[in-house]
């Protein structure tokens, strides 16, 4: 790599910077918290950019999940949880589900900014597969390189990869989600759930999620 491209890699590291929540990153979550309901009117306000949702918008459940990419909680949820979630609840009509972007620190924002530069029809497929593969880029001694050659097998260029690093209206926008589910909705870890407006906090299994949306789905 060229001195300036090593320039430019560090200066979006630097624009990322301020997203940075160290005080939460890697805390311990000790499964579902107590209840806690919000009027579906406050929660599904829309942030800046798309809300990217999977399912039915006539399903009986929405299920908001505010995650971090770099999230070990959230990467096993979407491994061992989420896809049994999808075939028994999202594909069968149940369930709504819509992913909100809370990055814990830069690189998980990095991820999610890849995510949405990729196009509306890769999101998922993107998010999913940097989940898959999150200790091969987030946690590593160099985790922009590493985020650029997941990103460059996900079709990008080093340019286009540059390029979305540095989209400003992209990362106000994941910033702007965050702050108002940290301010309003008392978001302050992750993964964090809102099931019909009642919060659960913390890794949930699919047993967990089932008691939960049966009755609900009924």
């Amino acid at each position: 790599m060229t001195p300036t491209r090593r320039t430019v890699l560090a200066a979006g590291l630097a624009a990322l910077a301020p997203l940075a929540l160290a005080p939460l990153a890697g805390a311990p979550f000790a499964g579902p918290a107590g209840a806690e309901s919000f009027a579906a009117a406050d929660l599904l306000v829309p942030g800046p950019l798309p809300e990217k949702v999977l399912g039915s918008a006539s399903a009986p459940v929405t299920m908001i999940e505010y995650s971090s990419l770099t999230c070990s909680h959230c990467a096993h949820f979407h491994a061992d949880v989420y896809p049994r979630l999808k075939s028994d609840y999202i594909d069968t009509g149940k369930l709504r589900l819509i992913l909100r972007e809370f990055p814990l620190d830069p690189v998980s924002a990095a991820g999610y900014m890849l995510a949405r530069c990729a196009g509306d029809d890769k999101y998922f497929p993107l998010v999913e597969a940097l989940f898959a593969t999150q200790k091969g880029w987030a946690f590593t001694k160099t985790p922009y390189n590493s985020l650029l050659q997941f990103a460059k097998q996900a079709g990008f260029s080093q340019e286009t990869f540059e390029a979305c690093l540095k989209n400003q209206q992209v990362l106000s926008g994941i910033e702007a989600v965050r702050t108002r589910g940290s301010e309003k909705f008392g978001v302050n870890s992750t993964p964090t759930f809102f099931i019909n407006g009642e919060k659960h906090v913390g890794a949930m299994s699919f047993e967990d999620l089932a008691k939960i949306l049966d009755p609900l789905v009924r």
